[in-house]
């Protein structure tokens, strides 16, 4: 059976490599698809697809996971058409992995199995939260994997992501 687990993996942590790891085990194969991977260099997105996978391949090499592909799914801002996108991009999957209540929704609806993700230390592990601790300077590193962290350093992306702040605070 494959499972479609969907993320923005902004950025990729050690939530998401522990819900990796356990669908792992239970499916033959992982889809992970990277959602609204159009969007880059903003504030809820900073990092781009292509980097966002790069972060994914890296977490998983240090693990036992070797049964996943990873795909790309960009927004459509339509969420009547949203779930027949989806399948149009990835369409050999069993069951969907997800705890986004919307997400959940749309997918059952459409008649999909969807099953919830066991949240691993989800106070902590939050893209919103890893981002908002990266612009103040405070302790990221320790939430994410190490290769993730030092891609982060590699690709300047503490640096992008304090500057979009700016940005932000400057048009407010």
């Amino acid at each position: 059976m494959k499972a479609l687990f969907i993320g923005r993996f902004q950025p990729f942590h050690k939530g998401h490599l522990k819900v990796v790891e356990n669908i792992s085990e239970k499916y033959d194969e992982i889809i992970i698809g990277i959602g609204s991977s159009q969007y880059k260099e903003t504030i809820d997105n900073p990092f781009s697809s292509d980097e966002r996978k790069q972060m994914i391949i890296d977490s998983l090499q240090g693990s036992n996971v070797n049964n996943y592909r990873i795909v790309l799914i960009p927004d459509i801002h339509n969420p009547p058409k949203w779930v027949a996108h989806v399948v149009s991009i990835v369409s050999d999957f069993d069951v969907v992995i997800a705890n986004d209540s919307f997400t959940k929704q749309l997918f059952s609806e459409a008649g999909y199995d969807v099953e919830k993700t066991i949240l691993f230390g989800r106070e902590k592990y939050s893209g919103k939260k890893i981002r908002k601790k990266m612009i103040l300077n405070e302790d990221w590193e320790s939430l994410v994997p190490d290769n993730v962290a030092q891609f982060i350093k590699e690709i300047n992306g503490l640096k992008r992501l304090k500057d979009l702040s700016e940005n932000l605070r400057i048009t407010d």
